[in-house]
Formats: structure tokens, sequence, C-alpha cells
């Protein structure tokens, strides 16, 4: 069953005070897997359903590792969510990603340890294909919304994800760039796993803040400077949500990429031997495959 396109944007707080958001409240989605980061900010732009959460809750409280990622998906699926909008802050581990550069990401490398990273486990187990980690459609939508922005934007990237919350060391930073890696953050994994479970289109834009601690010709990486980048790429950033809110609602069918069923050919234990608390507990994100 198609259902109607509702936009989910995960950033900071600052992100939220957009002009012509209208009809908003912050409302508290209770979860399975325990609290979100914050409430969650519903609202509509030009007509489209959209909700935000703050990744780090107003304030930014919550370090990258202590983020609660399963119950903030879970808390964007129950709140009608169909799409997700990641808008993260990184660094840039490529001389041509300056700061100010916004990267729309379509490959992750996955270097966190400290997190829970799926919805599934004992007595319920499903492996849902991460192969194209991002929504290629909505990948496509951002690109054509960013189009009229003054921030340089690339297509396509890969993000490395580290636990943090210390910056990289130089060697570590020498090494991702050995790999390939064109940006790296500490928020994106596992949040683009468990959208992936939750059957949600899910796409990063990566917005670049410093060169990480690789470039000899700038400054090691310092809150600072990053904030001030931060502070000058949230402009941008809400002008993007902007101009990307009416391209969401066009859509006439469910997404031709996979993302809205996924969970297909990914649950793999027997129907008879399937955990019947643990199913009851993935009703809100799973609940699809699993009713008659």
């Amino acid at each position: 069953m198609l259902e109607i396109p509702v936009l989910g944007v995960i950033g900071g707080s600052g992100l939220y005070e957009i002009e012509g958001l209208a009809n908003t409240r912050w409302e508290r989605i209770e979860t399975s897997f325990g609290e979100p980061s914050d409430e969650l900010l519903f609202g509509e732009l030009d007509g489209q359903q959209i909700v935000f959460l703050p990744r780090h809750g107003r304030g930014h409280r919550i370090p990258p590792s202590g983020l609660n990622f399963r119950a903030n998906i879970e808390a964007l699926k129950r709140a009608g969510c169909t799409e997700i909008v990641s808008l993260s802050a990184v660094g840039s581990l490529k001389e041509e990603l300056p700061p100010g550069t916004f990267v729309i990401v379509d490959q992750f490398i996955d270097r966190t340890f400290a997190r829970e990273k799926s919805f599934f486990g004992e007595g319920l187990v499903a492996h849902v294909s991460m192969a194209d980690p991002a929504c290629d459609r909505l990948g496509g939508l951002i690109e054509h919304a960013s189009a009229s922005l003054s921030n340089k934007t690339v297509r396509g990237g890969t993000y490395l994800v580290m636990e943090g919350p210390q910056f990289s060391t130089r060697a570590e930073s020498e090494l991702y760039r050995s790999w390939g890696c064109d940006v790296i953050g500490m928020t994106n994994m596992p949040e683009a796993k468990l959208a992936r479970e939750a059957e949600m289109c899910y796409a990063t834009v990566a917005m670049v803040t410093d060169y990480d601690c690789w470039h000899e010709d700038h400054d090691d990486v310092t809150v600072e400077t990053v904030i001030q980048v931060l502070m000058e790429n949230a402009a941008a950033a809400k002008q993007l949500v902007v101009n990307l809110a009416p391209l969401i609602g066009g859509r006439s069918e469910i997404c031709t990429t996979g993302c809205h069923n996924a969970l297909d050919v990914a649950i793999i234990t027997a129907p008879d031997a399937r955990d019947a608390e643990m199913a009851k507990k993935l009703d809100a994100v799973a609940g699809r495959v699993f009713r008659p």
C-alpha cells in the first residue's frame, strides 16, 4: 500500500527555524527501544508534512556514542516518516572538498564499535542488504534541490563513520584517505542501517566543516572552527530542506530502489521459530512483514 510521503529530517537544532514552516508542534514519541534524543517537531512546508529530530537533543546534550539510534529511527517511523534526510557535520579527507561543501553520500564505511546496530536479534533474525546504503532516488531529489544553493554540492562520496567522541589521529586520517574515503564523521552509522531495517528511504547530506587533521596547510580540528563553519552551512541547509519539501510529495509509488520493502527478503527465522515478544517489540518498524 502506498503511504503518503512524510519527510523526516535529522540534524542540528538551528535547522528547524525555517521561514514558512507551519502548523508546528513538539511531541514526545515513545518507542520500544527507549527514549529518542528529544521530542519531534511536526510541521508543514508548502503542504508537505515534515518531522524534525534534533539528533543530539536541543542544546547538543548527547555525544555520538550515547545516541539511542534505535529509538530515534523508531520514533520517526511511528511519526509516519517514509523518507529520512540526515544532515551531518563532517571533516573532509580530500583537497577538492573544502569546508562549506555539501556531499550527497552514497557509501559508508562503519568503524563504530560501541553501538546497538540492529532492531533484530535472538529470536527473530534478519539480514538486510546494505550494498547500496543510501537511497539513490532520494539522493537525486536532494541533488535537484541543491542546484540553487551557493554551497558547492557533490553527488556521491564515501563517509567513514568513526566512534568518537575524539577527533582522528593524523595516522588514522591518512589511513582513511588511503582507503579512498571522502568525508569523516561520527553519526550516520548505525543510523543508515536502522533506517533500512525500518523500511525508510535514507540519504545523507554531509556538510564539510574542516579538513580533519591530515591537511598540513590547515590548523588541526577544534570545536571552535567546526562550529563557525557549521553556522555558515546552516542557512544553506535550511534552504535545501525548503527546496526539497515540494519534491518529496511527487512520489506516486513505493520507492523503486526497494527501500520501502527491504524486509521482504531479509527475515531468516522460520515463522514457527519466531519469538512472539520480539515480534511484538518490532511491530512499529517491521510489523508490515509479520501481520497476516
